[in-house]
């Protein structure tokens, strides 16, 4: 990997892959949902919406057309911490994806017809999430995890902080948020570094210098949401505080979360499906940020079996914090490499890869760096981990789960 940055802050990194004939380029900031005022909720979604409506000299089907004509794909996307813009192209149109990428954050046009419209479509999407219990639940759990704050607000936020935003609202929002020092420029596959710093120094130049995005730490808040909407199944969710992204027993902490619930061998898998065929889907991942983190499991089950699944799954989060063993720890450990490295063999697995390395750490570290850090974690540092994580209190948030009458 190699890493240059501009006057302005704006970091560039590039990692070249022989025999890649594609390239992955991708703007990442520093910004997402839980740098929000309550009364801007969805904002940060908003904004990545509405830029796709016309940016510089392009509306929006001319933004679609320039990309998809040389054989490209432009995306973005917005998360609790972070927003990007990425496109995959061919290796000689690198200059077209950087040039709409900048055009997109530097020069939205953002005309009043657009935010209207756009408000029409994230309250769609909107809806169309509360119709999918998998998807809004979690809502539910982030808003029992850390109630009363922005990391517990939903992205996409509500209607009536939707339409609560306006056209200077998102105008300050880029001005104040969109600046060097909180962004990075990633490419990975046929790239040339001086060439990529070279378009980055001409398309980003206008972006003003500045430091990355603050917001107030975190605290888990041990609560339960429960919503009766019509649903088929029992949606379950369990969550408890985990390490950040750059403690110390972070790779123990997220081992933990792979041997009681990552993948087909896991305890919950084998437990409460292949066992008891009370699931279709379980699983549990630790999810981090730079200030804190959440463990969690998911679970969808018959709403008569509920009550026997949710039992389940605390005794085996329990049981594994006490007695995970050295076979489960090695397999969880293989597995963990091995998705970090067939997720790098794409240029957006090495771009994206390389991005997150600098936005969690503020420097580049390398694969072999992070497969050193896996190898290093013990067996008691597994078990240290999980009770950690299980000994306060916990969040709960549930979907469809039959209410309890007195007899």
């Amino acid at each position: 990997m190699q890493l240059s940055t501009l006057s302005n802050g704006l970091r560039v990194v590039s990692r070249a892959m022989p025999g890649i004939e594609t390239v992955a380029v991708g703007l990442f900031a520093d910004v997402g949902s839980r740098h929000e005022d309550a009364r801007i909720n969805g904002i940060a979604h908003l904004f990545e919406h509405m830029v796709f409506k016309g940016a510089g000299r392009r509306n929006a089907g001319e933004i679609s057309e320039a990309i998809e004509e040389v054989g490209g794909d432009l995306n973005a996307c917005t998360e609790r911490d972070a927003t990007s813009f990425t496109a995959s192209l061919m290796a000689e149109h690198l200059p077209l994806g950087i040039e709409i990428i900048a055009d997109l954050v530097l020069r939205p046009q953002l005309t009043p017809r657009d935010l209207d419209r756009e408000k029409q479509v994230v309250l769609q999407e909107l809806g169309e999430a509360r119709d999918t219990p998998n998807d809004i639940i979690f809502d539910d759990l982030w808003s029992a995890a850390y109630a009363g704050q922005p990391l517990g607000r939903a992205i996409l936020g509500d209607e009536e902080s939707i339409e609560a935003i306006a056209l200077d609202d998102l105008h300050r929002w880029r001005n104040d948020h969109y600046r060097g020092g909180g962004m990075i420029l990633a490419a990975a596959g046929k790239v040339d570094h001086d060439v990529l710093v070279a378009l980055a120094e001409s398309h980003f130049a206008d972006l003003p210098d500045g430091d990355r995005p603050t917001f107030d730490p975190a605290t888990f808040t041990a609560g339960s949401r429960v919503s009766r909407a019509p649903s088929d199944q029992a949606h379950l969710t369990l969550a408890y505080p985990a390490p950040a992204a750059t403690a110390d027993d972070y790779f123990a902490a997220r081992l933990f979360a792979d041997i009681v619930g990552g993948g087909m061998s896991s305890r919950l898998f084998q437990e409460v499906r292949e066992d008891r065929g009370l699931a279709y889907s379980i699983y549990s991942v630790v999810h981090p940020f730079s200030d804190t983190g959440l463990f969690y499991t998911y679970a969808a089950t018959a709403k008569k079996a509920s009550a026997e699944a949710a039992q389940i799954i605390d005794s085996v989060i329990a049981e594994a914090a006490g007695d995970a063993t050295q076979r489960e720890l090695d397999r969880v450990r293989t597995q963990a490499k091995a998705g970090l490295l067939m997720s790098l063999e794409t240029p957006w697995g090495q771009a994206s890869y390389a991005a997150r390395q600098l936005a969690v750490y503020g420097r580049l570290i390398e694969p072999d760096e992070v497969l050193e850090r896996l190898a290093a974690v013990k067996l008691d540092d597994i078990r240290s981990a999980g009770s950690r994580m299980i000994a306060g209190g916990a969040a709960r948030a549930t979907i469809g789960v039959p209410s309890v009458r007195a007899a």
